[in-house]
């Protein structure tokens, strides 16, 4: 089966619809796919349901999809810095399901294994209990949480090999392995695409079996979150 497409706009193709649910990887601006989410700017896909740690920043990553009004709902567990991020949900223009950061990690790992529910003791007692079940366990009470399914995952690693096996880079592996798993299809963008037998095995973050198209998505610009400086001390 071929996985390799020439870019992002010909990976999603056939793939994208309105009101559909998307896993997007990253944090922050660490790991996000970017070529992956320029394409549905792009393409004009609206009422998205987003699982994503944080929306990104303002315009820059899954923020260019909420300053286009593409974005319905976001499940996530970081609103950070994103001031339209912010207005959209205060103004009531975006729903937002705010997820604790371990919960929404395991709700996507869960529904890629096919696990449709889990319980957990983050956040009992607490608003994110409300509207779920709560079952008592050796004295203790726990919540249930809803594995997560979507209709497409997208990615970003550092390096692949043409079978889409795929190596995360440090911190940038963060939600990316989850998120693939979680996607009826997967699409990954990758810094360097190497021959098969390349990788070694052991180094493998994500199997290729979970990754159903990739591409080459470099170069990259790195983008800075947040710079702090100070000034320079004379001598």
């Amino acid at each position: 089966m071929k996985k390799i497409f020439p870019d992002a706009a010909a990976a999603l193709e056939g793939v994208l619809f309105d009101g559909m649910t998307i896993c997007a990887g990253g944090f922050g601006l660490s790991g996000i796919p970017e070529r992956l989410i320029d394409a549905i700017q792009a393409a004009g896909t609206t009422g998205l349901t987003i699982a994503s740690n944080n929306a990104g920043i303002d315009g820059e990553g899954l923020g260019k999809l909420l300053r286009t009004r593409q974005v319905k709902k976001m499940i996530s567990s970081y609103v950070g810095e994103n001031k339209e991020f912010e207005r959209q949900y205060l103004s009531g223009e975006l729903e937002v399901e705010f997820c604790p950061q371990g919960t929404l990690a395991e709700r996507c790992r869960a529904g890629g294994a096919g696990i449709p529910g889990f319980y957990t003791k983050t956040g009992v007692g607490t608003l994110v209990e409300e509207g779920k079940e709560v079952k008592n366990f050796d004295g203790e009470d726990y919540i249930l949480e809803r594995g997560i399914r979507a209709d497409l995952a997208i990615i970003k690693g550092w390096k692949a090999d043409e079978s889409g096996n795929l190596i995360f880079r440090k911190t940038a592996r963060n939600f990316n392995a989850p998120m693939a798993t979680a996607g009826k299809i997967c699409v990954a963008e990758v810094e360097e695409i190497v021959p098969v037998g390349s990788l070694d095995p052991d180094c493998i973050h994500l199997p290729g079996v979970y990754v159903n198209r990739l591409i080459l998505g470099s170069p990259y610009d790195k983008k800075i979150e947040f710079r702090t400086t100070r000034e320079r001390v004379a001598a």
